[in-house]
């Protein structure tokens, strides 16, 4: 299958095109500059200049490809506004994707996040909510997914708050983005709230799964841990950078701190059970031994 990826050289990204370059699919990867284009190429997929705001260049990669992975997303989170301007960027840019595999059988896998449910972890079945910091991309992702009346194959892949390797990556790199500025690896509360996550190439392999046999109007959960507790993930960043590990405020945080704050754990035996995904790499708490003083 030749498949048209955005985002193909983030943390995601880059193992996703990995993947399927080494199942045997082509890949064609939006590049929207030099450095990215030579990544693609270096990686062995083609590359198609052009950004997230190119609505017309999506639409041809989209038509070019056999199939479509849609991870793109605006890098700017330092403030509610730059959070926001990303969401919109994202909504605006599956919408196109979409119409542009209408009647086409083709398959268009786009990246979600894992709702969260109070008093237990949430599953493949539980709706993304539609109230919160990120309540837009819920609206999005529910859209795209009802293409699946139009003849798009479509499906999301719920990525949990950690999306890691090289102890890098997700909200427990934002954690240790944060410890590196502040001197204090902090956590929001007592720290008993927990945050599922996954090995970016365990959730390379959904991605790919899901692109290859995923019904239409499907959701599935790329969760490798369930959920580590926020003090635990703080009590090894701090270990490794050598700081302090305290309860800090919620704003340390920025726009993402109310969703650092709650209790989020998830739920993957759906998704292992139907699509047959076995997480295989390193589980958070160990990746994050890698984390350099």
């Amino acid at each position: 299958m030749h498949v048209f990826v955005t985002g193909g050289t983030g943390t995601i990204g880059t193992a996703v095109v990995a993947e399927l370059l080494t199942h045997g699919h082509t890949v064609l990867g939006l590049a929207r500059s030099d450095a990215s284009a030579a990544t693609l190429v270096a990686a062995g997929a083609e590359a198609l200049r052009g950004s997230l705001t190119d609505l017309d260049v999506l639409r041809d990669g989209a038509t070019r490809a056999d199939g479509v992975i849609s991870l793109a997303f605006s890098r700017d989170y330092s403030s509610a506004e730059g959070l926001e301007q990303g969401l919109t960027e994202e909504r605006d840019a599956m919408a196109t994707l979409g119409a542009a595999l209408v009647g086409s059988g083709k398959p268009l896998v786009t990246v979600s996040g894992t709702p969260w449910v109070p008093g237990r972890a949430a599953t493949e079945a539980d709706p993304l909510p539609v109230e919160g910091p990120v309540a837009s991309r819920a609206v999005a992702v529910t859209d795209l997914l009802a293409l699946a009346d139009q003849g798009v194959r479509t499906s999301a892949v719920r990525m949990p708050r950690t999306v890691h390797e090289h102890g890098q990556g997700g909200f427990a790199g934002l954690l240790t983005q944060a410890a590196r500025r502040s001197g204090v690896a902090g956590y929001p509360g007592d720290g008993e709230q927990r945050w599922p996550a996954v090995h970016a190439r365990d959730a390379a392999s959904l991605f790919r799964l899901a692109l290859e046999s995923a019904p239409a109007g499907t959701a599935w959960h790329a969760v490798g841990d369930e959920g580590d507790r926020v003090i635990d993930i703080a009590t090894v960043v701090g270990r490794r950078l050598g700081l302090p590990v305290q309860s800090v405020p919620d704003e340390t945080f920025g726009p993402f701190g109310p969703i650092f704050a709650m209790d989020q754990p998830a739920s993957s035996t759906h998704t292992r059970q139907a699509l047959g995904w076995e997480p295989t790499h390193p589980a958070l708490l160990q990746d994050l031994e890698e984390i350099q003083p």
